[in-house]
């Protein structure tokens, strides 16, 4: 498919969105930074933090609406405009599973973003802690449709598409109904605000004025993976974010979140005859509530991810598809 397919094709599906979905930004309010430090007990409830954000829990007041999460970006020092930009691309996303902007706050050295109810906590909580009631099977395959249904959303319906997305246990939310919520994902990294485009070799262009070959590029990055032309920065991002999907399964399937990039939970899966293990590496939790052939497809999903680390074969849409297909998501959860 040429690149004038993909743009033509790319307006009309985008078009179509913006009429369905709206893409307008919706009004995100500046929050004192004086409440939103009280709410998160002086910045000490972390959730999760790595080189791009800190995460925190906050509860604003006496009947505050439940638990919100203030994501604090690091690395933009002064520059407001790179942060009104995020705030911008953030409030025009509206997905069911992704976490909702609700509002930022600005101190002296701070950059806050504050995002929708976080009721439930992580996910990670719930794969660990041994207060929390166990998540049950039905909850653990509608997470990873979830999951990827959000990501669909981020590299295909997004306009522009979101530049970086992070997968993991910990930055994975849920919901009151259990319902998963990305969490960590942006329209550029911290650290810079330019990108590396198709085929350049030199200097970065600004992501502000080039906004449409980023889209195209994406576009054809998440139906093809095999795409010449693509840059070899945009194929690795493509490849960590499906990996980390891979992860993510593992960690479903065995009630073990990962500290270590999946590298203590990988050397199972890529075993030749990992099937005949299952048994010892289930959540015990889970018990004997869990249909084997569902468990054999996911784990096959999981398998083909972490292949997928150099040099993925698949789209995240046919990901999706697939596990539609294969996986019966039909029953409410418990």
């Amino acid at each position: 498919m040429d690149h004038l397919l993909i743009r033509k094709f790319r307006h009309r599906l985008l078009a179509w969105l913006h009429r369905s979905r709206s893409g307008r930004v919706f009004f995100v309010r500046r929050i004192p930074y004086k409440d939103v430090k009280r709410a998160t007990d002086g910045f000490q409830r972390v959730i999760y933090s790595n080189s791009e954000v800190t995460a925190y829990a906050a509860r604003f007041g006496e009947g505050g609406g439940g638990v919100f999460l203030v994501k604090e970006v690091k690395d933009f020092g002064q520059q407001n405009d790179v942060f009104c930009r995020q705030i911008q691309f953030l409030g025009r996303l509206h997905h069911r599973h992704l976490l909702s902007l609700k509002g930022f706050s600005v101190g002296k050295h701070k950059r806050l973003l504050i995002f929708d109810n976080i009721e439930n906590g992580s996910l990670k909580e719930h794969l660990n802690d041994p207060l929390k009631t166990p998540l049950n099977w039905r909850t653990r395959l509608q997470i990873a449709n979830e999951v990827v249904a959000a990501l669909e959303y981020l590299f295909l319906f997004s306009d522009p598409p979101a530049y970086h997305v992070s997968i993991s246990s910990s930055n994975i939310m849920l919901d009151e109904n259990f319902a998963a919520k990305l969490s960590d994902f942006s329209l550029l990294t911290p650290s810079a605000n330019s990108v590396m485009m198709p085929n350049s070799g030199g200097p970065s262009l600004s992501t502000e004025n080039k906004t449409e070959v980023l889209i195209l590029s994406y576009f054809t990055l998440m139906r093809s993976p095999a795409s010449s032309g693509i840059s070899d920065s945009m194929k690795q991002k493509s490849c960590k974010i499906i990996f980390q999907l891979g992860v993510l399964i593992l960690e479903l399937v065995t009630g073990q979140s990962s500290e270590m990039e999946g590298s203590d939970l990988i050397p199972w899966i890529q075993q030749s005859r990992f099937y005949n293990s299952i048994d010892k590496m289930i959540d015990p939790d889970l018990g004997n509530n869990y249909d084997c052939t569902e468990l054999k497809n996911l784990l096959a999903v999981a398998k083909l991810c972490i292949k997928s680390r150099d040099k993925a074969t698949f789209t995240i849409s046919q990901l999706f598809r697939y596990l539609q297909r294969k996986i019966d998501i039909s029953h409410d959860k418990k």
